[in-house]
């Protein structure tokens, strides 16, 4: 992946970072999601009084990308106010489902990264083989 297109993606997860309500835990994550088609899509975390009814940036944007339509996906930058934020396991299951070869990059406070596939974090992600189609 070209420099600059994991700039393009931790310029748009911050931005997005911006948007993040997250009053209970403090933790405020944004993240840009880049589809196979060169689209871009952003997510932040949104917390609920009710936790579980809470969901993850990482989540927010692949939801936003498939609601438009998109199926393919590259890469996705992640980002938070404190130090490195990892995909929660329920975040890399769904990136699972769409994106087994998935880049994740991960963005600390100071701009260093972290790169990794998300098939070293889930290697072991629930699917079903007999999937007569993708929709």
């Amino acid at each position: 992946m070209e420099l600059k297109q994991i700039k393009r993606l931790e310029k748009n997860a911050r931005n997005a970072l911006r948007n993040s309500y997250g009053p209970y835990s403090r933790f405020r994550v944004g993240c840009a999601l880049l589809a196979a088609s060169g689209n871009l899509y952003t997510g932040c975390n949104i917390e609920n009084a009710s936790y579980g009814l809470t969901i993850c940036a990482e989540r927010v944007a692949l939801f936003n990308a498939i609601s438009h339509g998109e199926r393919e996906f590259n890469a996705i930058a992640i980002v938070s106010e404190k130090d490195r934020a990892y995909p929660c396991g329920a975040c890399l299951q769904v990136m699972s489902e769409f994106a087994p070869d998935l880049v994740i990059i991960i963005f600390d406070n100071k701009h260093k990264i972290k790169v990794v596939k998300l098939k070293e974090l889930l290697p072991k992600a629930f699917v079903i083989k007999n999937k007569k189609h993708k929709q």
